[in-house]
C-alpha cells in the first residue's frame, strides 16, 4: 500500500572539506524504495542544525494521481522523504483534489498538516505510520500527535473526525482563535511562532488571503517550506477583497525565507502539467503528466514580483509553474 524510501546516513565531513565534497553521489545511491517496517532502527532525532546545511531527503519520480485503474490504488500513497519526514498523497479516486499531507517527527512529538478530502479514513493510516516509526526507533511509547491544517477548506479537514477522540492527540481546528490558543500566536497574522517537537523546530507563519486561517510551516531540519493552497504548482485562488491580505502574506514568506536555506517548497495540490504554463482543468482525476510537487525559492520570488506589478489590482497572472487565479465572489458576499 505504501511507497517508502530508505534513509540516508549522515555524510561524514572533515576539517577543510566542503559539504558538497563530503556529500558524495554514493550516498545518494543509498536511497532505495523499501518498507518502513523492514528497515533497521533509525538514529535518534539529532539536534537542530546550526548551519545552512540541512538534512536531505528523496522525492519519488512521480506521484499516484487517480487512475487509470482505481480498484488497484490505495487511498494514500505514503512516501518517506527521510526517516522522520513523510509525505502522503490522497488518491484522486477518493477525491479529485488529491491533496498532499505532511507528517514530521521530532523526539517528543509528531506534527501532521491536514487530514484529507472527501470520505477518507486518514487517522488509521497516520496512526499506523506512527506505530511503525515507534517500533523502528525502539520507543516504549509513541510521540504525541499534533494535528493542524494548512487552512480551513474542506479538502484539507475532512479526516478530522477520525482524530477527535484518539488518546495522545491534540487536534487544532482550522480557526484563527484555535491556532492562536494552541500555538501562542499573540498578534495574527504578523507573529511567527515556533512549534517544538523535541530537538526539531517547525516555524509557523500565518499567511491568510487564500483562506482566513491559512498558515505555512517551515521545517528547519530539512529546509522545507509547506505553503498549503497559497503557493503550489497550480491555480492560486484569491478574491478581490482578500488580495491585499494575500499579497502581504506572500511578502511575509519572502521576508521569512530571505536568510534561510530552502531545499523545497511543498504545497498541497498539483494542478499544473509538466508542460510549462499549462494546467489540468478543475476536477481532473487522472494526471499522468503532471508537474512535480516541489517548487523553488526562485518561483516564490517570481510570483512576488508579479504581485507587485499588479499595483493592488487583482488580475489573472500565468507563470511557468503557478497561476494567480481571481476567485469569483461567493454567494451573499
Amino acid at each position: 500500500m505504501k511507497t517508502l524510501t530508505g534513509r540516508l546516513k549522515a555524510a561524514p565531513t572533515t576539517a577543510g572539506r566542503t559539504w558538497l565534497q563530503a556529500f558524495r553521489p554514493a550516498f545518494i545511491a543509498a536511497f532505495a524504495i523499501a518498507s518502513l517496517s523492514a528497515q533497521a532502527p533509525a538514529p535518534a532525532i539529532p539536534p537542530q542544525p546550526a548551519s545552512a546545511f540541512v538534512e536531505p531527503g528523496v522525492l519519488p519520480k512521480s506521484w499516484m494521481t487517480g487512475g487509470p485503474k482505481c480498484m488497484e490504488q490505495p487511498s494514500f500513497q505514503v512516501h518517506e522523504y527521510n526517516p522522520n519526514f513523510f509525505i502522503l498523497r490522497e488518491s484522486g479516486c477518493i477525491h479529485y483534489e488529491k491533496p498532499f499531507l505532511y507528517l514530521i517527527f521530532g523526539r517528543d512529538k509528531v506534527l501532521l498538516e491536514d487530514t484529507g478530502a472527501g470520505t477518507i479514513d486518514t487517522a488509521s493510516v497516520v496512526m499506523d505510520l506512527i506505530a511503525k516509526w515507534q517500533k523502528r526507533n525502539n520507543r516504549a511509547t509513541p510521540p504525541q500527535l499534533i494535528v493542524t491544517h494548512s487552512h480551513s477548506h474542506g479538502d484539507h479537514t475532512a479526516g478530522d473526525k477520525g482524530f477527535a477522540a484518539l488518546p495522545n492527540v491534540q487536534l487544532v481546528l482550522a480557526k484563527v482563535d484555535e491556532l492562536q490558543k494552541a500555538f501562542a500566536i499573540k498578534a495574527w497574522p504578523t507573529d511567527i511562532v515556533q512549534i517544538d517537537l523535541g530537538n526539531r523546530i517547525v516555524d509557523l507563519i500565518p499567511i491568510p488571503g487564500h483562506d482566513v486561517a491559512g498558515i505555512a510551516l517551515y521545517d528547519r531540519q530539512t529546509g522545507t517550506l509547506m505553503t498549503g493552497d497559497s503557493f503550489y504548482p497550480g491555480r492560486l485562488y484569491v478574491g478581490d477583497a482578500e488580495f491585499a491580505t494575500f499579497a502581504a502574506s506572500h511578502q511575509r514568506l519572502v521576508d521569512f525565507t530571505a536568510d534561510k536555506p530552502v531545499a523545497h517548497i511543498f504545497g498541497t495540490h498539483i494542478e499544473q502539467s509538466n508542460t510549462p504554463f499549462v494546467d489540468y482543468p478543475r476536477g481532473t482525476t487522472y494526471q499522468p503528466e503532471e508537474h512535480v510537487l516541489e517548487l523553488t525559492h526562485g518561483v516564490l520570488l517570481e510570483l512576488n514580483d508579479a504581485i507587485k506589478k499588479l499595483n493592488g489590482k487583482l488580475d489573472r497572472v500565468v507563470l511557468r509553474d503557478v497561476i494567480l487565479s481571481p476567485r469569483a465572489p461567493r454567494p451573499g458576499s
